[in-house]
C-alpha cells in the first residue's frame, strides 16, 4: 500500500518514516510528485488545516493521503501560537524567530502558568473524498531558554514533566511514543491495518 505524506516539513516526514519503518506501507513525499499544488492552510482549527490538505493532496494524487496540521497551544497566551505555530513571528517555519517571539511573549509568565500542550490533528484521505481524522496531544510546560538538539519547532521550548528534558532532549524513539504526533499516528496505523 502507498501513502502519500502531504508535508514538505521533513522532520515531520523523519518521524512518521520512523514510526512506520516496520509497516509494509510505502511511504511516498511530496517530493516524490510533479508539481504538486501548494495547499494554503488557512483554516481556524487543526482539523480544517489536516482536512484541507489531505483531501487535495489525495484528490491530486490519486493516493491514500495522510495530513496533518499541529502546533503549541500555550493556555498563558489564550491558545497562541495554534494554527498559525509554523508562522508565528511571521514567516513560514523559522523556528529560530518563533522561539525567540514565544519567550519574549512568556516573559513575565510565572512558572506555575507556563502551562502548554503540542496538539496534532491527522487526516487520512482518499481520492473519492472520504476523510477520517485522528488527534493527539501531549502536555507540558514552556521553559525559559532552550535547551537540546533535537527535534524542531518549539522542541527545545517544550518541557515533558514526567522526563525533566524538553522534546529536544528526549531520544528519538520515546519522542515519538509520546508525542502528539506518535499518539495520532499510532491511530492512523491500527486504521491503514483494518483496511489490508
Amino acid at each position: 500500500m502507498k501513502l502519500l505524506v502531504a508535508t514538505g516539513n521533513q522532520g515531520k516526514l523523519k518521524e512518521i518514516r520512523h514510526l512506520l519503518a516496520t509497516s509494509p506501507i510505502e511511504i511516498v513525499g511530496l517530493d516524490e510528485l510533479d508539481n504538486p499544488p501548494d495547499v494554503i492552510e488557512d483554516g481556524m482549527s487543526f482539523t480544517e488545516n489536516a482536512c484541507k490538505k489531505a483531501l487535495e493532496m489525495a484528490r491530486f494524487s490519486g493516493l491514500l493521503t495522510l495530513a496533518d496540521d499541529s502546533g503549541l497551544v500555550v493556555n498563558a497566551l489564550n491558545g497562541e501560537p495554534g494554527v498559525h505555530s509554523a508562522r508565528y513571528a511571521g514567516q513560514q517555519g523559522d523556528d529560530r524567530a518563533n522561539n525567540t517571539k514565544l519567550l519574549h511573549m512568556m516573559a513575565t509568565v510565572p512558572d506555575e502558568q507556563r502551562r502548554a500542550a503540542f496538539c496534532c490533528v491527522m487526516a487520512l484521505a482518499w481520492p473519492d473524498g472520504r476523510v477520517r481524522t485522528f488527534e493527539g496531544q501531549i502536555s507540558g510546560f514552556i521553559m525559559r531558554g532552550e535547551r537540546g538538539s533535537g527535534g524542531f519547532g518549539y522542541d527545545p521550548l517544550f518541557l515533558v514533566p514526567e522526563y525533566g528534558m524538553t522534546t529536544a532532549e528526549l531520544p528519538l524513539e520515546i519522542k515519538n511514543r509520546i508525542s502528539h504526533r506518535g499518539i495520532a499516528l499510532r491511530q492512523v496505523i491500527e486504521a491503514l491495518s483494518e483496511l489490508n
